[in-house]
């Protein structure tokens, strides 16, 4: 066999340049003499032309890849292995019409995530931010005017009933709350056992105290949660967006915070990122954010990086990756060949 060079996307360095994740999972690719790695990029700009010409295979995290990347007739890459499980940063039709295998991760995030989201649940539902600001400002006798939400009887309801979204189910399951969701890629039965019942849009949103988006970015998404759909929700409802951003519409949402419409909000991304310092959302004291982090733990990017290297290592060996997102490329002639079919 001849020697099979991946490149991997910078962003899961740390600052000191060290790996993010325990390093062992490096062994997955470590470990087989004729597999060539290196770091690429430098972990925000776009994938290049020049990197495509080098590179057999990348494992890809935030940044994008378009279809220029992909044009020139020098190009080598025949695999994009996403370290998490959103394909929005990837030109999806374009590495298709290449020929491109493109696999992600769902397995990488879905503890991650949905722990996250249940993090900010919690943290809305005791106040926690308020109750740090009072102690720190010497105002521990205002206690009494933030009583907490509990959550037994409450309704969760979630925008995308997929892998993340049930596995937030299952953590939840004990504290007692009506489970509901809208995901016109889920089946009743598939959710039933998990309490859940399939709901429309405007079923979720007018009925949930905790409205959790847990939905991939794309065209049918992307500002759904609009200025219409926040005047569905409940004048006590709390929103969490542990997905994408431009899900949600930014300005509408701080309107309402701003207002008093809906209780609170927390969210882990925003329309753009990094978002700047100025967004209005950040001088609001009804609003947890973080800077699409929350997943980072070592477990999960110990997962996130085992997921990626592993479909690489699998391609390379011409075994089918575990989750192929574009899996008609795989009748390619080139494909056919590659894997022996």
């Amino acid at each position: 066999m001849t020697r099979f060079r991946i490149g991997l996307s910078r962003d899961i360095l740390s600052a000191d340049g060290k790996p993010s994740f325990d390093p062992v999972a490096l062994k997955i690719l470590d470990d087989d003499p004729l597999l060539d790695r290196e770091w690429f990029g430098d972990g925000t700009s776009p994938v290049t032309a020049a990197d495509a010409a080098r590179y057999d295979g990348i494992c890809l995290g935030a940044p994008e890849l378009r279809a220029s990347a992909l044009a020139q007739p020098d190009r080598k890459l025949r695999l994009v292995a996403r370290f998490g499980v959103g394909l929005d940063h990837c030109d999806v039709p374009a590495i298709t019409a290449a020929g491109i295998l493109l696999t992600n991760n769902p397995e990488g995030v879905r503890r991650s995530v949905a722990s996250s989201a249940f993090a900010f649940i919690l943290a809305l539902a005791h106040r926690i931010p308020t109750m740090d600001r009072l102690v720190r400002t010497g105002r521990w006798n205002e206690r009494m005017n933030h009583l907490g939400t509990g959550l037994a009887g409450k309704t969760l309801g979630l925008i995308g009933a997929g892998n993340t979204g049930r596995e937030l189910f299952r953590l939840i399951a004990p504290f007692g709350m009506r489970h509901i969701a809208c995901d016109p890629f889920a089946k009743a039965e598939e959710v039933a056992p998990l309490g859940v019942s399939l709901c429309d849009l405007d079923t979720v949103v007018s009925q949930a105290d905790f409205l959790v988006i847990a939905c991939p970015l794309d065209a049918t998404t992307r500002g759904m949660i609009d200025a219409r759909a926040i005047r569905l929700m409940k004048r006590s409802a709390f929103l969490v967006n542990m997905a994408r951003g431009p899900i949600v519409d930014e300005q509408a949402l701080y309107l309402a915070l701003k207002e008093h419409r809906i209780a609170g909000a927390a969210t882990d991304v925003f329309e753009e990122e990094p978002t700047p310092v100025g967004n209005p959302l950040l001088a609001l004291d009804n609003i947890i954010v973080a800077p699409h982090a929350m997943t980072y733990t070592d477990e999960g990017l110990r997962m996130l990086a085992e997921g990626g290297f592993k479909s690489a290592r699998a391609f390379f060996n011409r075994q089918l990756p575990y989750r192929i997102c574009n899996p008609n490329v795989l009748e390619t002639p080139a494909m056919k060949a590659w894997f022996g079919r």
